[in-house]
């Protein structure tokens, strides 16, 4: 019997796999930031910087809001309020009847998320110092988020090799953790409170929730609705986009004839926000100018703060919450993952993007240098973070099993 030669076409499929997995499934919308975010960067860098900056930060010739008189507002109050909508229904489908809705299936990921937030913040307590760290604690927020579209990005490229439930601890960590930020966003980065506004929005909510309890399964009033709420808390000192996860919870789970509405929707704002909302705010938001930055603003007392509270404190958090909480029999690791894997996953918890970048914005408004920095050390920390978190786990894969090439 002799041995069968393999197909050129099966050759070439093997060939070209890991480049397809760039582009299918979760490494799709990761991949996609991390080119938006270099050319962003390339943008800012070149000729074309002061058109890039222009473009984002000069006043507008006609704008219907005066208070967002460039499109950098628009997207970072407007466009962005989408993308908390989306993050508003994922959260509320998954705690209602996801990987969220039991005390059991919440434990360990709030566990983990609550520590992924604290220890971060406190890594960047510990770096401040020196003269301007009273203004510089401000972004002690900052490196406290998990972007999931990098994370899950950065863990698609390995294909199998990571076992399912790595994949379902990750994302259900990043999901929590987007709660912490919005709660952090609405209670530690707003102006000074405007009652009126917020009355108003208030009333409003309390119509979506009518509609809610109603049945009412038409999507318009929610949408129009959720136009006006936005409007409301834009004017009431509260950020924008906390708009978006407030009308989310107002959106039925079940519609007309039992249909699955909240789903529906989030699946078909889910692909606009990951492959156009989030890319447009990366592109506005990730360009660093490094004329007049030396090497030297790396060790600048900010950005150190930032990559290490990323790369330091979310491992230690997570890692740390995750084996005491094993050992003590409060809650069990996830099935079939090793302590090296574990750790792996926990280090790509320091990619910190999105939510990053929008923290830093409110942290230092008007302070132009202080956000430049803080993208850097954004960026840092987030590389270091994907590169470490990708070749751990790539080194310590115990599932040779699952190791399969797609065919």
């Amino acid at each position: 019997m002799t041995d069968q030669k393999p197909l050129p076409t099966k050759i070439l499929a093997q060939a070209f796999a890991p480049v397809r997995a760039l582009f299918v499934g979760d490494a799709s919308a990761g991949i996609l930031l991390i080119l938006v975010a270099a050319a962003a960067m390339v943008a800012a860098n070149s000729a074309l910087a002061e058109t890039y900056h222009g473009l984002f930060h000069d006043s507008l010739a006609w704008t219907p809001i005066p208070k967002l008189d460039t499109l950098h507002l628009w997207i970072n109050d407007g466009l962005m309020a989408i993308f908390f909508f989306v993050v508003g229904l994922e959260v509320k489908r998954e705690w209602i009847e996801g990987q969220l809705s039991s005390a059991e299936q919440r434990r360990l990921p709030v566990m983990a998320a609550v520590a992924g937030m604290i220890v971060p913040a406190a890594i960047y307590y510990a770096f401040i110092t020196g003269e301007g760290a009273d203004e510089l604690v401000r972004g002690w927020a900052i490196p406290a988020a998990t972007d999931i579209a990098f994370a899950m990005g950065v863990l698609g490229l390995l294909g199998n090799r990571v076992p399912a439930s790595l994949r379902l601890f990750l994302l259900t960590v990043a999901i929590v953790d987007d709660i912490g930020a919005v709660l952090v966003i609405a209670f530690f980065y707003t102006a000074n409170l405007k009652v009126m506004w917020l009355v108003a929005a208030a009333v409003t909510v309390a119509v979506m929730y009518g509609l809610n309890r109603a049945k009412v399964s038409a999507y318009w009033p929610y949408i129009l609705l959720a136009l006006v709420l936005w409007y409301f808390v834009l004017n009431s000192g509260v950020h924008a986009t906390i708009a978006g996860v407030m009308a989310a919870l107002t959106i039925p789970m079940r519609g007309k004839d039992n249909d699955t509405m909240l789903e529906h929707l989030e699946h078909g704002l889910a692909p606009w926000s990951a492959y156009l909302v989030v890319p447009v705010f990366g592109f506005a938001n990730a360009g660093v100018a490094f004329a007049g930055l030396g090497m030297e603003a790396l060790l600048d007392p900010l950005p150190l703060a930032i990559a290490a509270g990323l790369f330091l404190g979310k491992q230690l958090g997570i890692f740390g919450i995750v084996f005491a909480a094993d050992k003590l029999g409060i809650a069990n690791r996830p099935e079939n993952a090793s302590w090296p894997e574990i750790w792996g996953v926990s280090i790509l918890c320091g990619i910190g993007f999105t939510m990053s970048l929008f923290v830093s914005g409110l942290a230092f408004t008007g302070n132009d240098l202080l956000i430049e920095e803080a993208k850097i050390g954004i960026l840092l920390g987030s590389l270091i973070s994907s590169v470490v978190g990708y070749t751990i786990l790539r080194m310590t894969s115990t599932h040779p099993e699952e190791d399969r090439l797609p065919r």
